[in-house]
């Protein structure tokens, strides 16, 4: 990513701004503190999500949006406020709403765009290493400031704790570029997922579009449908949107809910609150997931499940 052209007033210990329309924003703090300099959080949602956010030491720059109203329709008065304080680095999620929020106040800073990040270190230029190929390469690249990324990992571990107690809140007022006046609610997406009482969901944990299969079998010995968490049908297109589980996506039932390879973010867990049973299969003993699940197996996917089949076939 080493491109002729002159580094903006980005540096170590430059502006830092972290980009906030979700309930997972843990992972994003997290790296925007490792990066180093001040950090400041622009959040756009409820008064309690921008209380959240400073509680953790962060000063929030906050935009309550109108009732109907998306975030993203904020995207370009907030662009310009972060824009007006040159930031040296932009640090978003990959939730939908951050994405366009974070797009639209990188090029309002004329700020380089990388996606699928794990960590970002140095100054002028950055050192960023970031998750491709599916997760499978971790490549490492050298970036003048400003720049913007979006974080790749969906984890929501609590933040470290900081000195000097909370940030404080200001309410900023953008004007919204649309405002909805009217409108109904669309038929939703046809999927077998809404309506199974037994659904097995992937993530990131599968490491190919191949394996996928291997998930299918499974699924097939439980007499289950497949479904996803957002990565995998919004950025990877493994599957159709209409079996990614979450906040945005599918609103699930079912009377079991396998999570294989799901680490648990919160948005993917609001998906499933009406699951009766819900079981997990991951490598971390920590994943959140674990927190909501009733029954879970620790240990690698690829051993676990093929397992499970055998034992159900049996």
């Amino acid at each position: 990513m080493n491109e002729e052209r002159e580094p903006g007033t980005g540096g170590a210990m430059g502006e830092v701004w972290v980009v906030v329309a979700d309930e997972a924003w843990q992972a994003v703090l997290g790296v925007a503190r490792r990066a180093g300099g001040a950090v400041t959080a622009a959040v756009v949602g409820s008064q309690q999500l921008a209380e959240s956010v400073a509680a953790a030491g962060v000063p929030v720059v906050w935009v309550e949006p109108a009732r109907d109203t998306p975030a993203e329709a904020y995207a370009a008065g907030l662009a310009a406020q972060v824009a007006a304080s040159h930031p040296a680095l932009l640090v978003g999620g990959g939730d939908p709403a951050a994405r366009t929020l974070l797009g639209a106040a990188a090029t309002a800073a004329g700020a380089r765009l990388v996606p699928g990040v794990l960590e970002v270190t140095g100054g002028a230029p950055w050192t960023v290493r970031r998750a491709v190929l599916g997760g499978e390469v971790i490549e490492t690249l050298a970036a003048p400031g400003p720049l913007a990324v979006i974080v790749a990992s969906d984890e929501a571990d609590e933040p470290e704790a900081v000195s000097g107690g909370p940030g404080t809140v200001t309410k900023a007022a953008p004007v919204p570029a649309v405002m909805v006046v009217a409108g109904t609610e669309p038929a939703p997406a046809a999927s077998g997922v809404v309506d199974a009482r037994v659904v097995v969901a992937f993530g990131r944990g599968v490491r190919a579009r191949a394996d996928v299969a291997l998930v299918e079998r499974l699924a097939q010995a439980l007499g289950a449908e497949v479904g996803c968490s957002m990565p995998i049908a919004d950025d990877l297109g493994w599957l159709d949107k209409a079996r990614y589980v979450g906040r945005s996506g599918q609103h699930i039932s079912p009377r079991l809910y396998l999570a294989v390879g799901i680490s648990g973010a919160p948005q993917h867990l609001e998906g499933v609150r009406g699951a009766k049973v819900v079981a997990a299969i991951n490598n971390d003993p920590k994943a959140r997931i674990f927190r909501r699940a009733d029954y879970g197996a620790v240990g690698d996917l690829y051993e676990v499940v093929p397992a499970l089949i055998a034992a159900l076939q049996q």
